[in-house]
């Protein structure tokens, strides 16, 4: 198990977005691992990025993006669902990665416990991800680099030629080149999976 360090998230945004394709996200808790390997990433670049939380500046809401790679970055939308999203590139340069999609790989029944579901929707969104391994705002600034509670390992090494591009999800306020931005990145056997 290496854990992925600071200097893996501190670089490019959309090649981490990438790299970030078969590591595997851990979540303690309550004394067991849950974990998935990641297969599916949205990159977000920070104030040139009108779909982006930083493209209007600091707030309250979204300081975290602005400061250290390797944080977690987690909000809350619709009222009711959390989001998992990991801050990249250099303090001040408020870039972030939404993870999508996960294959189970430890806790599943724990997982479909806290989810009250089973079968392929258990983890095949952001936020259906976020509730199967108890993500929440409690998390949000954590420092996913130190090996405690919320951390993302090395697991796999995808080939360029196994990730698939298209455009990201659930962004319609944003300026229609970035509406059309090829940022989502995802496993090539995972091109069903909704949002």
């Amino acid at each position: 198990m290496r854990i992925l360090s600071h200097d893996f998230y501190n670089r490019d945004t959309i090649q981490v977005a990438k790299d970030l394709l078969g590591k595997k996200l851990v979540r303690r808790f309550k004394d067991r691992n849950l974990s998935g390997m990641v297969v599916e990433t949205e990159a977000y670049l920070g104030s040139t990025d009108s779909a982006s939380h930083a493209y209007k500046g600091q707030t309250p809401r979204n300081s975290v993006m602005f400061g250290p790679a390797g944080r977690a970055y987690v909000y809350f939308v619709y009222g009711m669902h959390y989001m998992l999203n990991i801050v990249t590139q250099d303090e001040g340069t408020p870039c972030a990665i939404l993870i999508r999609a996960i294959e189970p790989l430890e806790g599943l029944r724990q997982m479909q416990a806290l989810r009250k579901k089973t079968g392929k929707d258990l983890v095949n969104g952001p936020a259906k991800l976020c509730q199967a391994m108890a993500i929440d705002k409690s998390l949000n600034g954590w420092d996913l680099t130190c090996g405690k509670t919320l951390w993302i390992e090395d697991y796999k090494t995808i080939p360029e030629a196994h990730v698939c591009v298209g455009s990201r999800i659930g962004i319609d306020y944003a300026a229609p080149k970035d509406r059309k931005a090829n940022l989502r990145f995802l496993l090539e056997t995972d091109l069903n999976n909704g949002p």
